[in-house]
């Protein structure tokens, strides 16, 4: 991986993990669907400034469009509707051990699905690795409550979640021969899929349509921003010559650690302590691991 490469997949992480903050404060105003839903909407709009001044060929990548409607369904709809139910029901140390598993899932997924990235013993221990540095932050927050109300559905939700999520990048790295646009996948898809989770939320959740508090508004427009840019960010690091789906996902370790330090940061109730640091520094461990084998390679 060059130095361009893994900045690119740091970026996306950092946003990916500053999510968490603003997904809190919007629950507090409005359904899980509905904010999904009104999130990615928005999100497929922010970029659509973006696809018209790179002056792509919208016709010619409108070729694609079974395949990004499919995507569409089930990135956004599936996996970030599921993801943000999930997050509603479950303690946020549980849902941290849940979600910063996802690149254990990815790499079983890939290692059954792609015959170019099998487990070898370097995955198996920067994903170990990775695995137990997020259970170590999860220890700092002690929020774990197996008595909370929907616990086993929220797990089940979570895993099902990440489950999808690991698919999708399946998806787009099979897809990559095709060379799409990833800023016009990830603006059809945002869009797409925000809409049917909005009329998904009409049905379901029956929101109020009233002018929410300012916080809401700030709160959903970052959520906007995250997705456009991380997604498009991503599912072009995913089109690179040579990459491996596994080796890449590893990289999404660093989202639980940007979550904990935003929370030293923003909130006045949560400090550093020797879980959560700990945590970090295996995390590190795990990433320089996979970079050594990499580079020696």
């Amino acid at each position: 991986m060059t130095l361009k490469f893994k900045i690119k997949a740091l970026i996306a992480c950092l946003l990916w993990g500053s999510a968490f903050a603003g997904a809190k404060i919007t629950f507090q105003y409005a359904g899980p669907i509905f904010v999904s839903g009104f999130r990615f909407t928005l999100a497929g709009i922010l970029l659509l400034p973006v696809i018209w001044f790179s002056k792509r060929n919208i016709r010619n990548e409108l070729k694609h469009w079974r395949f990004m409607l499919l995507f569409a369904f089930v990135q956004t709809f599936l996996q970030y509707g599921l993801f943000f139910m999930g997050l509603n029901k479950v303690p946020g140390a549980t849902s941290a051990i849940i979600i910063g598993a996802g690149p254990l899932f990815v790499a079983i997924m890939a290692h059954l699905t792609l015959k170019n990235d099998k487990l070898t013993l370097k995955k198996i221990a920067a994903v170990t690795l990775g695995l137990a540095g997020v259970i170590f932050i999860s220890l700092a927050k002690n929020d774990t409550n197996i008595g909370y109300p929907h616990f086993y559905a929220g797990v089940g939700i979570l895993l099902l979640s990440n489950i999808i999520g690991s698919y999708t990048n399946i998806m787009v790295i099979k897809k990559k021969g095709n060379k799409m646009c990833p800023i016009v996948l990830t603006a059809f898809a945002n869009f797409t899929g925000g809409i049917m989770l909005l009329i998904t939320a009409l049905i379901i959740e029956k929101p109020e349509i009233k002018i929410y508090p300012y916080q809401f508004y700030l709160a959903v427009i970052w959520l906007s921003l995250i997705p456009a840019t991380a997604f498009s960010l991503w599912y072009g690091l995913l089109q690179s010559p040579g990459v491996k789906v596994s080796e890449l996902n590893v990289w999404k370790f660093i989202i639980p650690v940007t979550g904990c330090i935003l929370s030293w940061l923003l909130l006045a109730d949560e400090k550093p302590n020797i879980y959560s640091l700990s945590g970090i520094v295996i995390i590190l461990g795990a990433l320089w691991l996979l970079q050594k084998f990499s580079d020696k390679k």
